[in-house]
């Protein structure tokens, strides 16, 4: 398996060990007891089934299964190889393992970021303003670790085509609109790779930060992600997420994990995905990863939207983006970006319905070569909220 580059001794989480096998395999119990996991349905008039969004708004997540097929996944995996072979040999590098010019090494966007083995980088620090407010248990780096593993590449559309199609899946756009409206539009799109044995954590957390303390707050007011799995996940490397805690406004994380004596929240379940499952997970539930103590590896194509409204005039950024106020036009610059995943599609899968985006349907958008300059660090013009 291309991507799995580093040497893989078996690690484990130590004096918790045995709590966090029990952990995992209720919280897998679970989760495979809720009924929010199928395939894509849609009703006789062609929409997506009413059954979807009602499990969808209640747990805050879904799990659409086997919506990529054998194809796409093939060419989602060579395209991720090739951006982990093209990456920055490490922070602050201008070159790959191999001496070449690394991706993005020309460009203005953050783009790459790596972790120490097993470690939690964010927990308990005020890093993106302190949304990650408990620290997780961090287990030993087995001995003979690399100093840092790779584990994000933000901007992804510019790196790799099959994302960039991925991004225009008539079904996954059909679902967007269904939940955030015809006009809906981007929030950021990003790979994360959990490393077998030596992934580490993202606390819990809630993605949003600009709308909590409005009178229009909504379940939907901050958006979601879509998590396309290109090989599975489970307990051991996968997403937990809090069902129905993107409902209640914002969450008193740190005080919750205080009450537990511990960061294995009893009310968390895991996704369980297979190859080719998409998950949804809305940005307001709480939700994070534990260190990947298991010989898996997750890699996972996350692409996030907005409701328009959530943005429009609305003051974001500062995680994602550089503070702003976010115009129509900053907007639509940002969108066109469907409209070229669109395109993309189509050429690759001819016979398949595109999907129409109704806000720049005449726009007249087509993958070329000049779009692929268009659209470089077009990340910097992510819609954080």
């Amino acid at each position: 398996m291309a991507l799995r580059i580093y040497p893989a001794p078996q690690t484990s989480y130590g004096a918790h060990e045995e709590a966090m096998q029990q952990y995992r395999e209720e919280g897998t119990a679970r989760a495979l007891a809720l009924p929010n996991r199928g395939p894509v349905r849609y009703d006789a008039q062609g929409r997506v089934h009413d059954d979807i969004l009602t499990a969808y708004r209640r747990y805050g997540f879904y799990v659409f299964t086997g919506l990529l097929q054998a194809d796409e996944l093939a060419d989602l995996e060579r395209d991720v190889a090739d951006v982990w072979r093209r990456a920055p040999r490490g922070p602050r590098e201008k070159v790959d393992a191999e001496g070449r010019p690394a991706l993005g090494a020309d460009g203005k966007a953050r783009s790459f970021s790596w972790v120490r083995p097993l470690s939690d980088p964010l927990g308990g620090t005020e890093h993106s303003n302190g949304r990650h407010p408990a620290k997780m248990i961090e287990p030993d780096a087995p001995q003979g670790a690399p100093e840092r593993v790779l584990q994000l590449v933000l901007g992804s559309l510019q790196f790799s085509d099959a994302c960039l199609r991925l991004y225009g899946h008539p079904d996954l756009l059909r679902i967007t609109a269904a939940i955030n409206g015809e006009d809906f539009v981007p929030f950021n799109e990003a790979i994360w790779v959990k490393h077998p044995w030596l992934g580490g954590s993202v606390a819990w957390h809630q993605d949003a930060f600009t709308h909590w303390q409005s009178t229009d707050l909504d379940a939907d007011t901050h958006g979601f992600n879509f998590m396309a799995q290109l090989y599975g996940c489970d307990a051991t490397n996968g997403l937990w997420v809090v069902p129905g805690s993107h409902d209640i406004g914002k969450v008193d994380i740190a005080g919750r994990v205080a009450e537990v004596g511990s960061d294995r929240l009893p009310e968390a379940v895991p996704l369980i995905c297979a190859p080719g499952d998409v998950a949804i997970c809305n940005r307001q539930a709480v939700h994070g990863s534990f260190a990947n103590t298991g010989g898996n590896m997750r890699v996972t194509i996350n692409m996030g939207f907005h409701k328009r409204s959530s943005v429009l005039g609305v003051q974001g950024g500062g995680i994602h983006n550089a503070v702003e106020v976010y115009t129509a036009e900053r907007i639509d610059h940002r969108a066109r970006l469907i409209s070229y995943g669109i395109d993309a599609r189509r050429q690759r899968y001819p016979d398949e319905q595109p999907f129409t985006y109704a806000p720049l349907a005449e726009a007249g958008y087509r993958w070329n070569e000049a779009a692929r300059e268009d659209i470089r660090d077009y990340n910097i013009e992510d819609l954080g909220i």
